[in-house]
């Protein structure tokens, strides 16, 4: 078995989707795993970008479903979480338009993010060394701090967080281990990108949404695929078993090989 075969046997990706079968099943997945954990709803950020709009549009219908066969209100909160001004915030808002959110927040988190970091560099000044925060260090801030906002809110309102990790990004390890990686339960695992597009379409998520460039939103002008140096086109067709240019296959599997502590339990003897 070559790496890919086993790379995509272990994330779960199917070659080809049925789009309603699939929606069908993550709904049925997020309303079964709420009535076990005795929650009252689930909680999404939502970025404006594809991912966290599927996970959104998929968390509405469970909760609907679940207050329409129990007469029992259960909510989808989504949360909006710019730091100081985000350019295209309105999309997350679009998106919450789209799938008739009543519960909605925005948690601006830079005060914050730039409280830690000072810290972060008082506590380096503290060991002699005269340096500011890297700028990944404090993009990773960012991914924390808004977690940290989540379950604050999710803990008081009995709400289940929800992620947006999936198979392209478990591929690259590209996600802040026990950062924005720590959720309750996450929908979109075993999806690759492009499923997670046709998914949004079928959905209604907006199509500025569905088609715009994905960033985590660590810095300004940050995209994955700029990160990563490989584009999702070529991820997804990875994770379909499909034969890809060599570089880029390089470039997968090297991610891959370097990140696989990242998609490990915390070790322990």
């Amino acid at each position: 078995m070559s790496l890919q075969q086993e790379i995509i046997a272990k994330l779960g990706v199917k070659p080809v989707i049925d789009v309603d079968e699939e929606i069908r099943r993550r709904v049925d997945f997020l309303k079964d795993y709420v009535k076990k954990a005795g929650a009252s709803g689930l909680l999404i950020a939502i970025s404006g970008g594809v991912d966290s709009a599927v996970a959104t549009g998929l968390c509405k219908m469970a909760t609907d479903e679940l207050s329409a066969e129990t007469g029992k209100e259960y909510i989808t909160l989504g949360v909006f979480q710019p730091y100081g001004k985000q350019e295209d915030i309105h999309h997350s808002y679009a998106v919450a338009e789209a799938f008739k959110l009543t519960h909605k927040v925005e948690t601006n988190i830079a005060e914050a993010v730039d409280e830690i970091a000072l810290e972060t560099e008082y506590a380096f000044k503290s060991l002699g060394i005269h340096r500011h925060i890297s700028r990944g260090g404090k993009g990773n801030i960012k991914a924390r701090t808004r977690m940290v906002i989540q379950y604050a809110l999710a803990f008081d309102l009995n709400l289940l967080v929800v992620g947006t990790d999936h198979a392209s990004e478990a591929l690259t390890g590209f996600f802040t281990k026990w950062g924005d990686g720590a959720v309750d339960i996450t929908p979109l695992s075993s999806l690759n990108k492009r499923q997670i597009r046709q998914i949004a379409r079928r959905l209604g998520v907006p199509a500025e949404v569905v088609e715009k460039a994905p960033t985590a939103g660590l810095w300004e002008g940050q995209t994955d695929e700029g990160e990563l140096g490989v584009s999702y086109e070529a991820n997804s067709d990875y994770l379909e078993g499909k034969d890809i240019d060599p570089a880029a296959r390089e470039i997968l599997e090297r991610h891959y090989r370097r990140t696989e502590h990242k998609r490990q339990p915390i070790p322990g003897i």
